[in-house]
């Protein structure tokens, strides 16, 4: 049986984060994860999507952010389950937990962290009546590596953040890149909304609105797309590539069946204190959870498990008082017998 402080469900980016945050408390964590590497959808799904939102860079891809939380967290040493699910959840006497995966392997633990991202999740499809035929023949409903669209013809779909911005990172990739979507209003950021028009009047997006794509062409490949444009006559576009980007359906899985208090298939928390569940000592932070004001970001995700680790901390030792000390005085010790120091300059200006 595996022992641990925190067990976390789930090795995406607010997973990742929380052990960093956990050894500053020299708390040890170990990881369950149905995927077969740390990174959750990010390095599954669109490990080269760029990401525009996370403190200190401007951009930096999926793949990349997890590279480097992974490398974050691996002073503190912690374990991974991967290619297990999460299944069931026991708890004992004492008020820790044994969690045991689809495979068997059962974890003991004092605090039980749910990271699980959206879950379980598959694409949602356009209603296109022969779609199924063509994917992985010229349809795709993730991007997993931009280069294959390398001057090709490329038709995106969609109205939300993912759909704008591949259609904005392909543009300097792809030989031509369309976007089509059902209204004239997207649901994306501002600033990619307007990014995308300023690319339009450049002539490296061409914009479709209203409009929606109802048919496939080809045979063995995609050769084009049948488009209907509101007010007008149906027409076919030539395309290499058609990429659908409707978002995910997401489930809970079996976590759903654990007890907890579900919304619309997010776990509720107390975001009032600590993030905590409707369950003592188990926890639900990142995307997973639901709670009023939530906002589905990666930095929302860092924040939580933050001060969820300050929670657990004070549940595993009640009777201990804990000082919080800033890293850029206290430096970094790691549980490897490693120590970042902080640089004597900003000990002194802090000071």
């Amino acid at each position: 049986m595996i022992t641990t402080d925190i067990l976390i469900i789930g090795a995406g980016p607010t997973g990742l984060f929380t052990v960093f945050e956990a050894g500053l408390l020299k708390l040890k964590c170990h990881l369950i994860d149905a995927l077969p590497q740390p990174g959750g959808q990010c390095s599954e799904i669109y490990p080269k999507k760029p990401i525009y939102d996370i403190p200190a860079y401007p951009e930096i891809l999926a793949g990349d952010l997890t590279h480097k939380l992974i490398e974050q967290s691996k002073q503190f040493s912690p374990g991974f389950t991967l290619g297990e699910r999460a299944e069931t959840i026991d708890k004992q006497v004492d008020g820790s937990f044994i969690v045991t995966t689809n495979k068997g392997t059962k974890h003991h633990a004092k605090i039980v962290a749910i990271a699980g991202g959206l879950g379980s999740f598959e694409p949602r499809k356009p209603l296109i009546p022969n779609i199924a035929a063509f994917e992985d023949k010229g349809v795709e409903y993730i991007i997993k590596e931009p280069e294959i669209y390398r001057d090709k013809k490329v038709v995106i779909s969609g109205g939300g953040d993912s759909a704008l911005d591949w259609a904005i990172f392909l543009s300097n990739i792809a030989a031509e890149v369309t976007l089509i979507h059902r209204r004239n209003e997207f649901r994306g950021a501002l600033d990619s909304v307007e990014k995308v028009q300023e690319l339009k009047n450049l002539g490296k997006i061409r914009l479709i609105t209203p409009a929606e794509v109802k048919g496939i062409l080809g045979t063995d490949f995609v050769t084009g797309v049948a488009v209907e444009k509101k007010g007008e006559d149906a027409f076919i576009l030539d395309a290499d590539h058609f990429i659908p980007l409707f978002g995910l359906s997401p489930k809970l899985g079996p976590i759903g069946n654990w007890g907890l208090d579900i919304e619309k298939n997010a776990i509720k928390v107390d975001n009032a204190l600590d993030y905590q569940t409707n369950i003592p000592g188990v926890y639900a932070i990142g995307d997973v959870n639901t709670y009023p004001g939530k906002l589905k970001l990666i930095l929302c995700g860092f924040h939580e498990a933050t001060l969820m680790c300050q929670s657990a901390y004070k549940r595993i030792f009640p009777n201990k008082k804990y000082v919080m000390k800033y890293t850029t005085v206290g430096g970094v010790d790691g549980f490897d017998g490693t120590r970042k120091e902080a640089p004597k300059a900003v000990v002194k200006a802090i000071e």
